[in-house]
C-alpha cells in the first residue's frame, strides 16, 4: 500500500493508515481486509463510508459496534451496476427509470427485498425492503468492480455526528475502532458533501407466486425518505410528485431519525449576525464582518453543500467559541436538504443529543 499525500493533518500521524484510493494495491489489500470481515473507509461522491461485506454477518456487525449504530436502523447497500442492485431487490418499472437517470450518483433506492441475496439480516434491520445504491466516486467504483462484492457503507463517523467528507475526518472519528477498521482510502474531498436523497419506490406488486400487477392507478407514489445530494425537483421530474415522510414515523432508511449530524456546541439557524461567543457560518456576498467562514460567496448551494460538514467540524473544534451560527439558507434545490441536516443537527444540540 502506498500512503496518500498530506490530507490537513499536519501536527501528528493519523490515528488509522491512510492510503490513496486510487492506489490499485492499496484498493486489493482493502478488497482483502473486506473478504475477512474487517471494515474499510472509502471514499463516495457524497460523504466517506465505513464500508463492510453486505452478506457478511459478523463484519456487518462491526458496523453497527464502530458506529454505536441502533440495531433498527438500516443501511445502504452500495453496488457497482442496476444488475448487480437487481440481486438484491425488485426494481420496478419507477425505480428502472430513476436508475437509469441518477445511477451512478446520489441516489438510494429502497425496494423490496429479493429473499434470495444472501444479505446478512441487520443490513435490512428485520424490514422486507434493502437500501440500493450505484456511487459515481471513481475509485469506489473501481473497488466494487474489482471485488465483486456487494457493500454495506453508512457514513464513517459515530451515529448521530457530523459525517466526513475528508479521509482525515473518518480517521479521527474511528480512531478507537483500529481492531475493526483495516485502512482508510482517500479519495480527497467529496465532491457534493451530503449523504444521498433516498426514495422508497415499488409498484405495489406482491411478491408471492402468481399475483397480479396492478394498474398504473394503484401503484403507491414514491416516497422522499430522505432529503440529500440530489434535488427533489429532479426526481419528481422523472416519477412525478413524492409523498413526503411523516415527522416521528417508523424509521425505513438511513438518515430518518430526527436527532443527526449534530456538532457538540449548540447550532443556532437563520442568524444574521453571529453573538458573542459565536462561530458564524455565513452564506452569500452580503456576510457580516468577522463570519468564521462563508458557506459559500456566490450564495451556490451546491458549493454550500460540500462546504457543510467540514465548517461545521471546524467551527465544533475552533478555540474561542462556545456556539455555533448559521446564515439563513433558501429553502429550494439542495437548500433543502442544507436545512434539513442543520434542523436535524439543531435538534440535537438543543436537547443534548449525540
Amino acid at each position: 500500500m502506498k500512503a496518500s499525500p498530506e490530507t490537513g493533518c499536519a501536527d501528528a500521524a493519523p490515528p488509522l493508515p491512510i492510503f490513496a484510493a486510487e492506489d490499485a494495491a492499496a484498493r486489493a489489500a482493502a478488497i482483502a481486509a473486506l473478504r475477512a470481515g474487517l471494515l474499510v473507509v472509502l471514499p463516495t461522491e457524497t460523504v466517506y463510508g465505513l464500508a463492510a461485506d453486505a452478506r457478511h454477518g459478523d463484519a456487518v456487525g462491526r458496523i453497527f459496534a464502530a458506529k454505536g449504530r441502533p440495531s433498527h436502523n438500516p443501511l445502504i447497500v452500495h453496488v457497482g451496476d442496476v444488475e448487480a442492485a437487481r440481486a438484491l431487490g425488485h426494481l420496478c418499472s419507477r425505480a428502472k427509470a430513476l436508475a437509469a437517470r441518477f445511477w451512478p450518483g446520489p441516489l438510494t433506492l429502497v425496494v423490496p427485498r429479493r429473499l434470495t441475496a444472501g444479505l446478512a439480516p441487520a443490513v435490512t434491520a428485520g424490514l422486507d425492503t434493502v437500501a440500493l445504491r450505484v456511487p459515481a466516486q471513481p475509485a469506489f467504483r473501481a473497488l466494487l468492480a474489482e471485488s465483486g462484492l456487494a457493500l454495506a457503507a453508512p457514513s464513517a463517523n459515530p451515529s448521530g455526528r457530523i459525517s466526513p467528507t475528508l479521509a482525515i475526518h473518518a480517521a479521527t472519528d474511528l480512531a478507537d475502532c483500529a481492531a475493526m477498521v483495516a485502512a482508510v482510502l482517500d479519495g480527497g474531498p467529496c465532491a457534493l458533501g451530503l449523504e444521498s436523497t433516498i426514495i422508497a419506490v415499488s409498484d405495489g406488486l406482491s411478491l408471492q407466486a402468481g399475483a397480479a400487477p396492478p394498474g398504473p392507478a394503484s401503484s403507491p407514489p414514491a416516497r422522499l425518505l430522505r432529503l440529500g445530494a440530489l434535488p427533489i425537483e429532479a426526481i419528481e421530474a422523472v416519477v412525478g410528485p413524492l409523498q413526503r415522510p411523516t415527522p416521528g414515523g417508523p424509521v425505513e432508511a438511513p438518515g430518518m431519525l430526527l436527532r443527526h449530524y449534530a456538532p457538540s456546541r449548540p447550532l443556532r439557524l437563520d442568524a444574521r449576525e453571529p453573538r458573542p461567543g459565536e462561530a458564524f457560518l455565513a452564506f452569500g456576498p452580503d456576510a457580516v464582518e468577522g463570519a468564521f467562514c462563508n458557506l459559500s460567496r456566490r450564495a451556490d448551494l451546491s458549493e454550500a453543500a460540500a462546504a457543510l460538514f467540514a465548517a461545521l467540524r471546524a467551527a465544533d473544534a475552533a478555540p474561542g467559541y462556545v456556539a455555533i451560527a448559521v446564515a439563513p439558507i433558501p429553502a429550494h434545490g439542495l437548500g433543502s436538504a442544507i436545512r434539513d441536516r442543520l434542523d436535524r443537527a439543531a435538534s440535537a444540540t438543543a436537547s443534548g443529543g449525540r
